[in-house]
């Protein structure tokens, strides 16, 4: 198991893995890959670029943090059409970065529409040995989901 958490920033969301502490939301960029990196966990960005979510980290900060990312998702079943889907696996070659794959999952049918068909690791290191081996597979969910979750928000509200 992996313990990893996406932290929202000003600028966006940044997933720590292999984290032993959990990193408050709000916190810069900086200090959010600060946290990651004092827990001796990797930084991977979820989703970037992605213009359709607030929650995307764009390109001028992903520019900027280039040489701290260890991992890019560069598929995840959630994202939208209409936009360019090749921008992160081109930023992750001309990076040199290992690419992942997220479900993204907020529904139990959508647990398993991405992931990463990798050799078995063992530990922080080994994992991005056996990522970097891998092969991106899954199928994009319908884009219709996000009315379910749109309705599960709104009966959170409701609720309170």
């Amino acid at each position: 198991m992996i313990v990893a958490e996406e932290v929202l920033t000003p600028d966006g969301e940044i997933m720590g893995m292999f984290l032993r502490e959990t990193i408050p939301s709000g916190i810069s960029v900086a200090e959010t890959i600060s946290q990651i990196r004092t827990q001796g966990g990797l930084v991977c960005i979820p989703h970037p670029f992605d213009r359709f979510r607030p929650s995307a980290i764009k390109g001028r900060v992903m520019a900027e943090i280039a040489d701290q990312i260890d991992i890019i998702e560069v598929f995840n079943a959630r994202t939208l059409p209409y936009q360019n889907m090749n921008r992160p696996k081109n930023f992750a070659r001309e990076h040199n970065l290992p690419q992942s794959a997220g479900s993204d999952a907020h529904t139990l049918s959508e647990v398993g529409n991405a992931y990463v068909e990798m050799p078995e690791f063992n530990g922080r290191d080994d994992f991005i040995k056996s990522l970097a081996q891998g092969g991106i597979c899954g199928k994009r969910t319908s884009p219709l989901i996000h009315f379910v979750s749109l309705g599960n928000r709104i009966k959170k509200k409701v609720r309170k």
